[in-house]
């Protein structure tokens, strides 16, 4: 543990950063499953929707940092192959 007051605080602000890069990793891998699911049962509407949510939610992603942009144009580019094999 940091013995200096700045570190200390660093070191919470840090954690604080971990948790919502976590967040935001866990909400776009449940976003993709639930595209995989809309997929298989065949629902236009909700395929949109859903890909919509889940490009909307990478961007946010991106921006915050919390994504690399080339993993983040991995997992979109895997979506729209999702949506277009769903047409």
């Amino acid at each position: 543990m940091a013995n200096i007051k700045q570190q200390k605080k660093r070191v919470l602000i840090q954690e604080r950063q971990r948790s919502e890069n976590l967040r935001y990793r866990s909400t776009i891998k449940t976003l993709t499953k639930r595209l995989e699911a809309a997929v298989s049962d065949g629902d236009s509407d909700r395929v949109a929707s859903e890909h919509r949510e889940l490009v909307r939610t990478i961007d946010r992603a991106i921006s915050r940092g919390a994504l690399h942009k080339n993993t983040a144009a991995r997992k979109k580019s895997r979506a729209a192959h999702l949506v277009a094999s769903a047409g």
